[in-house]
């Protein structure tokens, strides 16, 4: 048995999907109630209490483990996690992590999230460690003046990352569960070119086939609006990296190529496959 953690977001779903239709037995986990597959077992758990995850991970084989910020808070505890999945037999635990583990090393949910990567390695458990830069997904932020005003809102309009669609993480994720090849593994995932905010608007205005406008913010405004939905400082932290990308960050990793032996998908193909979010009712 295969166990998924964030089982209903942007990577589990995919996930989960894949490893379901590789005749996995899977059990999803997430916060909340949720559709699964047909064939999967959901469980609703909180991984900031992981002793509540024991019955989950006692007997299942492999764990994808995505944790979400708030398992990274003051006494949350995530590497306890990866004891009992030590403790329930699981033999193989895939961790996704961060690309700025690698890039800007010395943020507070960095060092935590580097933390836990060598906690992985020191568990005696095949490990595979997965580190996505900024996601497709991410383009969701801007869905809802896209359908109001047909208007793209940004800061640093001309500044590019490669981001990586989700379901190319998903991808690679199911591979290091299913492949004892990848055990040992770092993986850098990024997109198959560097794409920047006004870019990512054509892209949705070509999926949608009408005008998008994009609209350039100012730092100051972009992290008033950030900071509605997460701490300042992370929005400071955000917004560094968005404006001011380290060359380790704009490059092109091989990584995902190397592991499904294929391009990893632009992001036009995202655009595409989620142009429903975007579009008017």
């Amino acid at each position: 048995m295969i166990v998924v953690t964030g089982a209903t977001g942007n990577i589990g779903r995919p996930l989960t999907q894949a490893l379901a239709e590789a005749g996995q037995k899977v059990t999803a986990v997430s916060r909340h109630t949720a559709p699964v597959p047909d064939g999967v077992r959901h469980v609703v758990a909180d991984l900031t209490e992981p002793a509540g995850l024991r019955p989950v991970l006692t007997g299942a084989q492999s764990l994808f483990l995505l944790l979400s910020g708030d398992v990274h808070s003051a006494g949350a505890g995530p590497a306890d996690i990866i004891g009992e999945a030590a403790a329930g037999g699981v033999r193989r635990v895939v961790l996704l992590s961060t690309l700025g583990v690698a890039t800007r090393p010395f943020g507070p949910t960095r060092i935590a999230m580097r933390a836990l990567e060598d906690t992985l390695r020191g568990s005696g458990l095949e490990w595979a460690v997965l580190r996505p830069g900024g996601f497709a997904s991410n383009a969701l932020w801007w869905a809802e003046s896209v359908r109001a005003r047909q208007t793209v809102a940004a800061p640093f309009g001309d500044v590019g990352v490669p981001i990586i669609d989700p379901a190319d993480i998903a991808a690679v994720a199911a591979a290091c569960l299913l492949d004892d090849r990848h055990s040992g593994s770092v993986y850098e995932l990024t997109g198959p070119e560097v794409i920047t905010p006004r870019q990512q608007a054509r892209a949705i205005a070509a999926a949608l086939g009408s005008p998008v406008t994009f609209h350039e913010l100012t730092r100051d405004e972009a992290k008033a609006a950030m900071s509605q939905s997460m701490p300042a400082e992370l929005a400071d932290d955000t917004l560094d990296i968005l404006g001011s990308p380290t060359p380790a960050e704009t490059r092109v990793s091989p990584d995902v190529q190397r592991v499904l032996d294929r391009a990893p998908r632009p992001f036009a193909d995202w655009a595409a496959r989620n142009a429903a979010a975007f579009r008017r009712d």
